[in-house]
């Protein structure tokens, strides 16, 4: 058994680590933390999901000098919901120690309030690739200290077009520093990222495929203009309890989404057209199951780390079939069975012979005439999501709403599920037995010894 305690580190970590229910490494955890924590540069293979955060958070936060309040570690990420995934688990494993200041700097939001907190100092950042490049044009970010430079998702990162910005920030942060690279894949501009920003990088390749019989992978031909038709048809034969449908463009997106709502499902796009709050409440419904299919941009849906999904659609197949394997990955986790539906025309074939090869595999195209509807009408998600005007600035925590729900309004905590606070807002999901309830409860009982609006979407 790979356990943290045959790691060189210290007896307040390995107890937190402990609570947090780390007992032992995972493969990228195993294989990568005695090389971070000996100080050298990594290139590792990982995906979403494996325990990378932990692999690189745990060596530089035992890195760490707390008592010099300089940025010593920066993490950039693809997307801002990654970066704020990998900040909070950070601040998790930071627990060990007091006194650890971990700073999220992202497009999206103010730049204000990110510069405020920056001239406060802090020991870790973890951003966005553009956003750091602008405080650091502005003279608001002071990397000459950092001892430790993450990229994380690299491939993503290059995907999204962040190549300049980072090649920009290389040249604020010290040379003699430890850089750790980790990438789902290993194509030649990843390479090219070790070879220019690291010094004899150790490589990590972890088994980061999942098994092939863990998801079940179809393949349809249809033409052009009944794609649609055949989603409709693949979600009404196998009711997915979520799923995420790929698009190669933005209309595209819009388009497929509006069609199924008019269709019975309950459905959300997500693009790069969106206003950063509208983002975040379609991530939120999604998440949270109030609205169980996501239609989005390989670009938007970067990042994105949903437990539980049990379906991929590829209503368009991707020009490149590693990103057909990084989008089903998503599926298929933990043990559990996943399903990835693919649609082409009959002019893109040859995606399908593409994928078999690098694949290493034999798939066929299916009979969309095999997909029958198990019922004429798309059930409604079980929960419903409620918004409130207010958030952490109003001092608003999870723990405030629920009580207002279950102590105030006699709500079962069973019917509550997830709850989100952000800066400004928060939302909570209901089962739908007890949404008019919910409503009711959280507009007119104070929260915090305030009054909000509270907005139900479905």
């Amino acid at each position: 058994m790979n356990t943290f305690n045959t790691l060189p580190l210290g007896n307040a970590m390995i107890e937190n680590l402990r609570t947090m229910g780390y007992d032992e490494m995972t493969p990228v955890q195993a294989a990568s933390l005695p090389h971070v924590l000996e100080g050298r540069d990594l290139l590792a293979q990982a995906k979403t999901g494996s325990g990378k955060t932990a692999a690189f958070g745990i060596g530089l936060l035992h890195n760490l000098d707390v008592k010099r309040f300089r940025v010593q570690a920066l993490v950039m990420c693809p997307t801002r919901e990654l970066a704020e995934q990998v900040a909070a688990e950070l601040r998790r494993i930071a627990r060990f120690k007091h006194n650890i200041k971990i700073v999220t700097i992202c497009g999206g939001v103010p730049f204000l309030p990110q510069k405020i907190s920056l001239e406060h100092e802090a020991h870790i950042v973890v951003g966005t690739p553009g956003r750091i490049e602008e405080h650091l044009n502005r003279g608001s970010m002071n990397l000459a200290h950092v001892t430790t430079l993450v990229l994380d998702e690299a491939d993503r990162m290059l995907d999204v077009g962040f190549s300049d910005s980072i090649d920009a920030i290389m040249g604020h942060v010290p040379k003699d520093r430890q850089t750790l690279l980790f990438s789902a894949t290993f194509p030649a501009p990843i390479l090219g990222l070790s070879t220019r920003f690291q010094k004899n990088a150790q490589q990590v390749v972890v088994d980061v495929e999942h098994e092939e019989n863990a998801i079940r992978q179809y393949f349809y031909e249809c033409e052009w203009e009944a794609k649609a038709d055949v989603v409709a048809q693949i979600l009404s034969a196998h009711h997915p309890s979520s799923a995420l449908i790929f698009c190669n463009t933005k209309r595209q997106c819009r388009d497929l989404s509006e069609f199924l709502e008019t269709k019975g499902f309950s459905s959300l796009a997500i693009h790069g057209d969106l206003e950063q709050k509208d983002r975040t409440e379609v991530l939120v419904r999604f998440s949270n199951g109030s609205t169980p299919i996501l239609v989005a941009t390989d670009v938007a849906a970067r990042g994105l780390d949903i437990t539980g999904l049990s379906a991929v659609i590829n209503f368009d197949l991707p020009f490149e079939s590693e990103v057909y394997t990084h989008r089903i990955g998503r599926t298929g986790r933990a043990g559990q069975e996943g399903m990835a539906f693919s649609l082409m025309t009959p002019k893109e074939r040859f995606r399908l012979a593409d994928i078999n090869r690098m694949m290493g595999t034999s798939f066929e195209v299916s009979d969309v005439g095999s997909l029958v509807s198990s019922s004429d009408t798309s059930p409604l998600p079980s929960m419903v999501t409620l918004s409130i005007n207010g958030g952490r600035k109003a001092k608003i925590r999870p723990g405030d709403i629920l009580g207002a729900l279950t102590r105030e309004g006699g709500i079962p905590g069973s019917c509550v599920g997830k709850i989100n606070c952000f800066e400004f807002y928060s939302y909570v999901a209901v089962e739908r037995c007890v949404a008019d309830k919910a409503q009711e409860v959280l507009s007119t009982k104070k929260i915090k010894g305030g009054h909000f609006i509270i907005h139900r979407h479905e």
